[in-house]
C-alpha cells in the first residue's frame, strides 16, 4: 500500500468533483475546491475520520468495501477505480505483477480498424504506444509505419518534440491531451511496477520534459472517454472532431476513434484527407 500516492490521488479527485455532480447543494462560504472530506465520507458510507486519515497518509489498509464506496463517491472511471485499488495494495495488482502491457492486437480489433474507412482510428496500450492504426489515422496524425516501434509512443512524440513540426499533433486543447496521456501511463506504472521498459520510459520523459515531470508529480489521474478537439492539420487546416476511447476487453488497450457528423465541413475535410493519404501511398518510393 502506497499511502502517500493514495492520499495524493484521493485529494486530487475530491477537489475535481463539484457538489452538484453528486446531488449536494453548493452552500455558502465553501472555501475548499470540490467536495469536503466529510461529504466524501458521507457518500462512501464511512466515517469522516477514516477517510481523512487516508487523505493524510495516516490511514490503515482500507477494505474492498471501503474502496468501492470511495470509488462511487468520487465518481471514478474504471481505470481510476483500478488505480485506486492498486494504490491500496489490493489483490488485483498481484494478478498482473511482473507481466507486461499487451502488445498483440486481437484480430477482431484489427478488423474493426479496417472497417472504419471514413474514421481515423488507432489502438494504443496503456503506455500510449500506438499498436495499430488505419490509413486515415496516419493521414491525420503521422505515418506511424515510418517510425521504429519504440518511437510510436504518443508520449515520446508529444513531450520530447514539443517545438517540432505539429507539436502535439496540432491538437488545440493540449493540456487536456497531456493530462489524459500521463494518466494512462500512471495506471500502467502502478499495475506493472517492475517492468523495465516502462520504468525506462518514465525516466526518459522525466529527464527530457519539464512539463511531463510537473504533470507526473501531481499524481493526477484524469481520463476522458469522450471529448471534442480541434486538430490543426498542415494541409487541411483546423478540423473539429469528436473522439471516443473504447476499452478492449481483457487487454490493457484502447481504441481511439475520431468522428465527424456526416455532411459537416469536418466530415468533408476527412474525405479530403483520405484522398491525400491514398495519393501518398500510391506515390513512387
Amino acid at each position: 500500500m502506497d499511502k502517500h500516492a493514495l492520499a495524493a490521488f484521493l485529494r486530487s479527485r475530491r477537489e475535481q468533483i463539484q457538489p452538484k455532480d453528486v446531488g449536494l447543494p453548493h452552500g455558502p462560504r465553501r472555501r475548499t475546491p470540490g467536495l469536503r472530506r466529510e461529504e466524501v465520507a458521507q457518500l462512501a458510507h464511512i466515517s469522516t475520520d477514516h477517510y481523512s486519515r487516508l487523505e493524510q497518509a495516516r490511514g490503515r489498509h482500507p477494505s474492498q468495501q471501503v474502496l468501492h464506496g470511495i470509488a462511487r463517491a468520487l465518481r471514478l472511471s474504471d481505470q481510476e477505480r483500478s488505480h485506486l485499488f492498486t494504490l491500496a495494495g489490493e489483490l488485483e495488482r498481484d494478478r498482473d505483477r511482473g507481466r507486461s502491457p499487451a502488445r498483440r492486437v486481437a484480430p477482431a480489433t484489427t478488423a474493426l480498424l479496417d472497417r472504419l474507412t471514413d474514421t481515423p482510428a488507432f489502438v494504443v496500450d496503456n503506455t500510449c504506444r500506438v499498436l495499430a492504426w488505419n490509413p486515415l489515422a496516419a493521414a491525420l496524425f503521422e505515418d506511424f509505419s515510418a517510425l521504429p516501434g519504440t518511437d510510436r509512443n504518443l508520449l515520446r512524440r508529444i513531450f520530447l518534440r514539443p517545438e517540432g513540426d505539429r507539436a502535439a499533433y496540432g491538437i488545440s486543447d493540449r493540456r487536456r491531451l497531456l493530462t489524459g496521456a500521463v494518466s494512462y501511463l500512471r495506471v500502467a506504472a502502478t499495475k506493472y511496477p517492475d517492468h523495465p521498459e516502462l520504468r525506462a520510459l518514465i525516466a526518459e520523459l522525466n529527464v527530457g520534459s519539464r512539463e511531463f515531470a510537473e504533470l507526473w508529480e501531481t499524481q493526477q489521474v484524469q481520463i476522458d472517454h469522450h471529448a471534442r478537439q480541434v486538430i490543426h492539420h498542415p494541409q487541411v487546416g483546423p478540423i473539429e472532431l469528436d473522439f471516443d476511447i473504447l476499452t478492449v476487453p481483457d487487454r490493457d488497450q484502447q481504441v481511439v476513434i475520431f468522428t465527424a457528423e456526416p455532411g459537416s465541413s469536418a466530415y468533408r475535410d476527412l474525405q479530403l484527407l483520405k484522398v491525400i493519404g491514398t495519393q501518398r501511398m500510391d506515390a513512387p518510393a
